[in-house]
């Protein structure tokens, strides 16, 4: 097999370095060669009303990792039927690159609710799951001794995309908490101050 990818789903609404130093971690303590960002169009458990418009969150992502080694975006469920479950991004993932191994990359707090996902079982049987921990959710699920599922010690983060949309509205700084360029962009786009 060629490299083995890891895929990193999320809204990044917008990016911060949470997600940053997830991906970077992942990419660089584990065995995966890269981390790929796929940034949601819509995720089906998501209200749409308080996503930026998806195009901006790719930039932000882009713009976030800048010429990061072994990072990347994808916009590749931009072109997938909506909304877009994780199986079938993986099958078309797998068809469009069958020289690289795919991996999925996620928090013990969606680990828990995995079994809901549309044909979890397959995803089990067939991908690797890379679990970070996430501040206030144990890892208790029954899958944690599953053998694809890999739980690593990423750093714990408590920044949220969220928190960051209710500073920038609210006037505060977001100064660290997300690059510079991203910061830049949200100014410049007058995104989340409504």
């Amino acid at each position: 097999m060629g490299k083995h990818i890891g895929l990193f789903f999320g809204s990044f609404n917008p990016i911060h370095v949470g997600h940053l130093i997830i991906g970077n971690y992942m990419a660089n303590y584990t065995e995966l060669d890269e981390v790929w960002f796929v940034v949601s169009p819509q995720n089906p458990f998501k209200e749409k009303k308080s996503l930026a418009n998806m195009y901006d969150r790719l930039e932000m992502a882009n713009l976030a990792i800048g010429d990061a080694d072994r990072l990347r975006t994808s916009d590749i469920e931009f072109s997938l039927p909506q909304p877009s479950y994780t199986i079938d991004t993986l099958t078309y993932l797998q068809e469009r690159y069958p020289e690289y191994e795919f991996a999925l990359i996620m928090g013990g707090d969606n680990l828990a609710g995995l079994k809901k996902w549309k044909n979890a079982d397959i995803i089990l049987r067939d991908y690797r799951i890379f679990v970070y921990p996430r501040p206030g959710y144990p890892v208790d699920s029954e899958l944690v001794n599953h053998p694809s599922v890999t739980i690593t010690e990423t750093p714990n983060m408590e920044l949220s995309s969220t928190a960051i949309r209710k500073a920038v509205k609210s006037g505060k700084s977001i100064q660290f908490q997300t690059p510079d360029a991203v910061i830049d962009f949200i100014d410049k786009k007058g995104l989340y101050s409504i």
